[in-house]
Formats: C-alpha cells, sequence, structure tokens
C-alpha cells in the first residue's frame, strides 16, 4: 500500500496531461498451439466466417461480421462452454474507420478458458441483442445504447441507462467534449428553473482545464511522478515510492524483504 497523499480539494488542483504510459505491443500466438481453443475455433469457424483468430495474453480472440455476432455467441455458449459474459462494451473508432469496435468477453468456467469476440460496425447501422443468451447483456447493451448511441436490435427495453431520456448526445464518443457540450452546461439550470432563467443564473461553471503535453502532475505511471511545473526536457527521473506503515503490517519492511529474497 503506497504511502497516503491528502487530497483535499482534489477538484480544485486538478491537472489533465496526455502523457500516459505507453503499453508495449503483446506478442499473440496461433490458435493451433492451444489444444482446446483449436477445437472451439474449428466448431465456430464451421459455421461462421471468421477474419481473424489469434491467442493473447492466455485468451482467443476472434474477430467476425456484425451481422454474425449472435450465432457466432450462441455457438461459442451451447456448443463450446463459455456459460458466462463477463464484459460487452464498444470502441469509439469513427473519426479513424467511421466504425465502432465492438466486443464480447466470454468465460468458459469448467476448461478455465476466455474468448474475446469482435466485431465492427460501421455508424448508423444497428447490432443484434444476446440478451436471450446472457441476461447479464441487458444492461450492458442499454449502457452501448446511452453512451454511444449504438442501437441494439431486439432488445426487450432499449433506452437510456445512465444519462437522462432528454440528454442531447452520447458522452463516450471521441467527439463529446470532455467538460460537456451547450447543452450540458444549461441542463440542470433549464430543468429545475426553465430557460427564463438562463440569464439571471447563468451557464453551469465546468472546469475548463485542457490537456497538456507538458504539464507534469502524473496519474497514470506509478513511480514516475513529476512535481508540476519541472522541466522534464531531459527527460523524466524514476521517483522511489513511499510506502505505508501500519500497527499490523510494515510494507516498506516487506518490500526490503523481498528484495533481499532475490
Amino acid at each position: 500500500m503506497r504511502k497516503y497523499t491528502p487530497k483535499d480539494s482534489v477538484q480544485a488542483k486538478a491537472y489533465y496531461t496526455d502523457r500516459f504510459h505507453v503499453v508495449p505491443s503483446v506478442p499473440t500466438q496461433d490458435v493451433s498451439t492451444d489444444e482446446v481453443f483449436a477445437k472451439q475455433l474449428e466448431v465456430l469457424s464451421s459455421k461462421v466466417d471468421i477474419k481473424s483468430a489469434y491467442i493473447q495474453i492466455e485468451q482467443m480472440r476472434v474477430e467476425i461480421d456484425h451481422k454474425d455476432n449472435f450465432k457466432a455467441i450462441e455457438i461459442l455458449k451451447n456448443e463450446c462452454g463459455y456459460a458466462m459474459m463477463s464484459e460487452m462494451s464498444a470502441v469509439d473508432y469513427l473519426a479513424q474507420d467511421g466504425e465502432f469496435e465492438v466486443f464480447y468477453q466470454l468465460l468458459n468456467l469448467e476448461e478455465r478458458k476466455r474468448v474475446r469476440v469482435v466485431c465492427r460496425i460501421p455508424q448508423g447501422l444497428a447490432i443484434e441483442s444476446i440478451v436471450p443468451l446472457y441476461k447479464s447483456a441487458n444492461f450492458a447493451e442499454r449502457e452501448l445504447f446511452d453512451m454511444f448511441g449504438l442501437v441494439v436490435n431486439n432488445h426487450p427495453f432499449l433506452k437510456r441507462i445512465l444519462m437522462p431520456d432528454d440528454w442531447e448526445g452520447h458522452p463516450l464518443l471521441k467527439t463529446y467534449p470532455l467538460h460537456g457540450d451547450e447543452f450540458a452546461s444549461w441542463y440542470e439550470v433549464d430543468k429545475i428553473f426553465g430557460k427564463e432563467a438562463r440569464e439571471a443564473i447563468g451557464p453551469e461553471n465546468r472546469d475548463p482545464a485542457k490537456i497538456d503535453r507538458y504539464d507534469t502532475k502524473r496519474f497514470s505511471r506509478v513511480g514516475r511522478e513529476v512535481p508540476f511545473g519541472a522541466d522534464i526536457s531531459e527527460g523524466e527521473p524514476d521517483t522511489p515510492i513511499e510506502y505505508s506503515q501500519t500497527l499490523l503490517v510494515d510494507y516498506n519492511a516487506s518490500q526490503t524483504q523481498l528484495k533481499d529474497r532475490k
């Protein structure tokens, strides 16, 4: 456990940065290197067109056509033992390709295997609901509609799940402003007091801070933080991590012992 740092008025002192840790490329393996995955892919490919398939971090990633999403996942559940859907969401690639990437994370409890089903869908098209296969997809698909504006066909109750029903826009689109748009700045004023009160109350005061490459407040890379305002033109020095000491556990001593064992 790292040493506690007081976070009083953290919102008033927030600094944004785009200098996040860049994860190196993760190596991939051919599906044939795993006997279980190879058999499952053979079953799936006999009934669905597979665009690509490989193993990455001990799980199989399969890309299919968005029109085959229900059929592919039905096969994986009923014939390959993937009884649980642990995650489902999308990634906005609209500016780059004009498409969303929808992914499903499935878990086979008996064989302790995971598979990630991925499909690309152009903006404006709808994808088929998989709620008949996994009840956990109900809220995930509503979030997909709410946050990305992606319509899900045959969903039992497709409506917003996080934002108000009359909200304009979809907050997880990359084109959505970080501090909200014009509609967002007036939403509560209009809702509570009416539009006639705009001049008297004014818009909602949101943090106008922008992302700055040379901002030196670091939150994303533990041990690489630098003081605010420091000169990083010559590189970023390593910052030792301080650990807490409690009555029960001395975390600093534990770290020292681990180093001695090596």
